[in-house]
């Protein structure tokens, strides 16, 4: 692993179709683990499309190999607006969606490697919030939400589905 030299980028249209499957393949594991999130046909590959055309979708490579995938984005989810809960903060934040690492990758600590990149995606834009939802039956995202400081703030909903939010405040 020592050897690997990780950088992360905005992704590109050429990238859509390895990031599709990346997650669908992450779509499968969260379904052998029992969970029920992303086994409603979200996400797809046109959520993926739509991300890059956004220029919100970014990939963590090592040299020229997507390891891993998540949509970052600035202010930009309605849903947040409606916790049952409380933010720790009322200002700009920046919210991420749709981590997923390659199956080759798994268990290398990718992920972390990835919210440390979003957490310096905010502080560039001068932003000192990270907020982020994830299933109840996430164990994986909540075990890494919870080493990385993240807290636990409330339930929002998407599609019909209540989720557990955090935030995390960057310093």
């Amino acid at each position: 692993m020592n050897n690997m030299k990780y950088s992360f980028r905005q992704a590109t249209a050429g990238d859509a179709v390895e990031i599709w499957k990346i997650l669908e393949k992450a779509i499968k594991r969260r379904k052998e683990d029992g969970s029920t999130q992303w086994q409603d046909g979200y996400p797809n590959l046109s959520v993926i499309e739509n991300d890059i055309k956004k220029s919100v979708g970014y990939v963590l490579v090592d040299d020229d190999i997507i390891t891993g995938y998540c949509a970052i984005l600035i202010n930009d989810e309605p849903a947040y607006a409606n916790i049952k809960g409380a933010w720790l903060t009322n200002g700009d934040f920046v919210v991420y969606h749709r981590v997923a690492i390659s199956e080759k990758y798994l268990g290398q600590g990718l992920a972390q490697r990835i919210l440390q990149h979003i957490e310096d995606f905010a502080l560039k834009h001068n932003i000192y919030s990270v907020k982020v939802d994830t299933n109840f039956d996430n164990t994986g995202m909540l075990w890494i939400l919870q080493k990385m400081c993240y807290h636990y703030c409330g339930e929002v909903t998407f599609r019909g589905s209540p989720r557990k939010a955090f935030e995390k405040i960057l310093r």
